[in-house]
């Protein structure tokens, strides 16, 4: 086996999402989701417009469109790049930092 490394310590902001708040940076038609095939729906978040359409959140990022999950937290490193962490992780992997 390898050598073992520990993650770098990096500081962000991190705010679980919520809806209005304006942090996701789209919607995506809930059909075309479950059609296309791009990831489980379980536990998407879902709103339903007032057409009737339902459509779920996603942030995009270097690596693409992350569609965002209930419980999820929206994460936001120092170059502004935002990351989805789920509530699950986001203990084991982020700490409180003292202002």
């Amino acid at each position: 086996m390898g050598k073992k490394y520990e993650r770098a310590s990096l500081i962000v902001d991190a705010e679980a999402y919520e809806p209005g708040k304006g942090l996701e940076d789209g919607f995506e038609l809930y059909t075309k989701v479950v059609t296309n095939g791009w990831i489980s729906p379980d536990r998407l978040f879902k709103f339903t417009r007032p057409d009737g359409s339902i459509v779920c959140p996603f942030i995009r990022n270097r690596r693409g469109i992350v569609f965002i999950r209930e419980g999820d937290y929206i994460i936001v490193e120092n170059d502004n790049e935002r990351h989805v962490c789920s509530a699950e992780k986001f203990p084991l992997r982020f700490t409180p930092v003292e202002d």
